[in-house]
C-alpha cells in the first residue's frame, strides 16, 4: 500500500510539471491536451474512488500553487473528477477495452464545465463561450489520444485491484 502511495504521488507530480512546463504551450487547433487530468482519470479507474479523489486534490493544489492561481479551485473540481471516475471504474468491467476511453472523455466535459460553473459561482471571469463552443471537442480528441500511452503506463505502474466484498471492506470474495 505504501508502494501505491508513492508510486501516485509521483505519478500526479510529474503528471503535473509536465502540463506546467510542456503541454501548456502546446496547442493544436485551439485546443491544449492536459496529461494531468488523463493521470487522474487513470488512477482513478485503477484504485478506486477514494483514491481517485484524494489524488485529485494533489493534482489540483500542485497546479493551483504552480499556476499561482486561486487556491482550492482546481482541487475541488478534480476531487469531483477523480472520485467519479473511480466510481465508474468500479462499475465497470475492468477488462473493457472502452472503458478508459469513456472516462477521458466524459472527465474532460466535467472537468471544463465544472471548472467553469466554479468561476461562476466566484464571480471570476469565465469564457464559456470560448470553452464550450470552440475548444472543448479540441481537448477531449487530444486527450483521448493521450489515453492510450497514459493508462498503459498507469496500469503497469499500478497493476492488479484489491478485490473488494459487497460489505465494502478489503478481501477476497468468495
Amino acid at each position: 500500500m505504501t508502494a501505491d502511495v508513492a508510486k501516485i504521488g509521483l505519478l500526479v507530480f510529474v503528471a503535473a510539471v509536465l502540463q506546467v512546463a510542456v503541454f501548456a504551450d502546446v496547442t493544436v487547433l485551439g485546443g491544449e491536451p492536459d496529461i494531468l487530468l488523463v493521470t487522474l482519470v487513470a488512477i482513478a479507474l485503477r484504485r478506486g474512488p477514494i483514491v481517485g479523489a484524494f489524488a485529485g486534490f494533489f493534482a489540483g493544489l500542485l497546479l493551483d500553487v504552480s499556476l499561482l492561481d486561486t487556491l482550492g479551485l482546481t482541487s475541488l473540481v478534480l476531487i469531483l473528477v477523480g472520485y467519479w471516475t473511480g466510481r465508474f471504474g468500479e462499475t465497470a468491467a475492468e477488462g473493457r477495452r472502452w472503458a478508459p476511453y469513456a472516462a477521458v472523455a466524459a472527465a474532460t466535459f466535467l472537468y471544463l464545465a465544472a471548472t467553469l460553473v466554479v468561476h461562476f459561482l466566484i464571480a471570476a471571469p469565465a469564457p464559456a463561450r470560448a470553452v464550450l463552443l470552440e475548444t472543448m471537442f479540441q481537448v477531449i480528441v487530444l486527450n483521448l489520444l493521450l489515453a492510450w500511452p497514459v493508462y498503459g503506463l498507469v496500469r503497469r505502474l499500478l497493476p492488479g485491484r484489491d478485490p473488494v466484498t459487497l460489505s465494502g471492506g478489503a478481501g477476497v470474495v468468495g
